[in-house]
């Protein structure tokens, strides 16, 4: 495969959406599996709309997913500068060849004036089109009014990656304004001139461009360039499906799911996951998977549908994939205060235990609380218990009790506690829905935990024991 140069370059306007990750994951994939290079441009042309501290945010939301690039604003490259507002005289030289041309010329209108245009046609039940009020002899440019492409309607006919085929007519072509009366481009040209500058082969990008394609075929044949290959990728929709994701259906900053304890891998994973696979029933992918198996060809044309629960689910499943030193490594700074004084050691045990349940790390202090400090009987865990509720009272503090007697005389092994609980389903002839969740119950006082011997043994004979004469006592 030759390789192949893209690019990510998104405006510091907020926080790095789903979406957005998408198209930088996929624009990624494509690069390393070429054995190309991913660039990443700032496009910080609207001024207005900047956010401060979104370039860094933008820039760690990259590198703590590892999509790494290999030239950007803060590490440099042949085709510096990778910001836009620096690259302002590169603009003005490309909007000149197009004024010399005479494919670009001054808008001689207010706003006022052409919102009136804009009106007029709304009246007329037309499409609004700026070149039916071209000037026949407009000013020469200053750069106090805007430059407009002077564009040459026509049909085109053309392949996207992931869309195919694809067929527009002229009367989607218009003049649209390259470079704005306070100097700065707009995205339609800077961008054009950004991906010829930089050598850049393949562009991935949303679909809200995809009406604006002919547009820019338009203004790359004007400057006479070769347009490169284009990719459109459908949208992410929310939860219903019926929309575009969006703030109000719970979309997080990427770094918010970090920062829950997701990991990495999983978000590639998952983002990767919304509209492409490899046509195989295969869901989970390790990073060096998706960019061995990953194609443009296998990406859906229709939106995609972000769905939390299949996301936790995945979480989960790249979890248990993970070397219990690697888990323990990566679940620093979300243990609870309770297990500050533990030792590595022990907390490496419990983190054994919780492993199979575990779905994000923030939930490692609810899960593993119970092992490291004495809870409160909560009567509720009973009285609410769907089996335990049906029995009686001093049935329960029987079957405890007789529980009780029969750990006292355990070593406390893995081995020999499931041996003695399982014997004593026997003697009682009870359910292990009703003996062995009393047994856990009182020994833990939480709704769920890993296995019983298991986290019995862990706990130890002393504390079991003394928890289980707690729960006897309340009873």
């Amino acid at each position: 495969m030759k390789p192949i140069r893209t690019r990510f370059a998104p405006s510091p306007t907020g926080f790095l959406h789903v979406g957005g990750i998408r198209t930088a994951l996929f624009a990624w994939l494509v690069a390393r599996q070429s054995g190309g290079q991913f660039v990443l441009r700032f496009e910080d042309t609207d001024k207005k709309r900047e956010v401060e501290g979104a370039r860094q945010h933008l820039i760690e939301c990259l590198r703590t997913l590892g999509l790494m690039y290999d030239e950007g604003p803060d590490i440099g490259g042949p085709h510096a500068p990778y910001v836009q507002s620096e690259r302002l005289e590169s603009y003005k030289r490309w909007a000149q060849k197009l004024i010399d041309s005479g494919r670009a010329y001054a808008d001689p209108y207010t706003p006022e004036e052409v919102q009136a245009f804009r009106e007029q046609a709304q009246k007329d039940k037309k499409p609004f089109l700026y070149r039916n009020h071209r000037p026949e002899t407009p000013p020469a440019w200053d750069g106090t009014r805007p430059l407009r492409f002077k564009s040459d309607p026509k049909a085109y006919e053309r392949h996207d990656e992931v869309m195919g085929d694809l067929k527009t007519g002229p009367e989607v072509v218009d003049d649209f304004i390259l470079i704005k009366s306070d100097g700065y481009p707009t995205y339609n040209f800077a961008h054009i001139i950004d991906d010829t500058e930089m050598e850049i082969d393949l562009i991935i990008r949303g679909q809200e461009f995809l009406a604006s394609v002919p547009n820019y075929l338009n203004l790359y044949e004007a400057l006479g360039l070769i347009p490169p290959k284009m990719a459109t990728m459908p949208h992410v929709l929310g939860p219903d499906g019926n929309k575009k994701l969006s703030k109000r259906d719970g979309a997080k900053d990427v770094l918010d799911y970090v920062r829950e304890g997701f990991l990495p891998e999983t978000l590639l994973n998952f983002i990767a996951s919304l509209g492409w696979n490899d046509a195989t029933e295969q869901e989970v992918f390790s990073v060096q998977e998706l960019v061995e198996k990953f194609s443009l060809s296998h990406v859906q044309k229709s939106g995609a549908r972000f769905d939390d629960k299949r996301l936790l689910w995945m979480n989960g499943s790249h979890i248990r994939e993970l070397e219990l030193d690697d888990l323990y490594q990566r679940s620093a700074g979300y243990w609870g205060p309770e297990a500050a004084g533990a030792s590595d050691d022990y907390k490496k045990q419990v983190l054994a235990l919780i492993q199979e349940r575990l779905k994000y790390l923030a939930e490692i202090p609810e899960l593993t609380k119970f092992f490291f400090v004495d809870l409160p009987v909560n009567g509720s865990l009973i009285s609410e218990h769907k089996q335990l509720k049906k029995v009686d009272q001093g049935e329960l503090k029987n079957l405890l009790q007789q529980a009780r007697d029969v750990l006292a005389e355990s070593d406390f092994s893995v081995q020999d506690l499931t041996d003695r609980l399982n014997q004593l389903l026997e003697t009682t002839g009870q359910k292990p829905a009703v003996l062995f969740s009393l047994v856990r119950i009182a020994t833990t006082q939480a709704p769920a935990s890993p296995g019983l011997a298991e986290s019995l043994a862990l706990l130890g004979k002393e504390r079991s024991l003394g928890r289980i004469d707690q729960q006897l006592a309340a009873l």
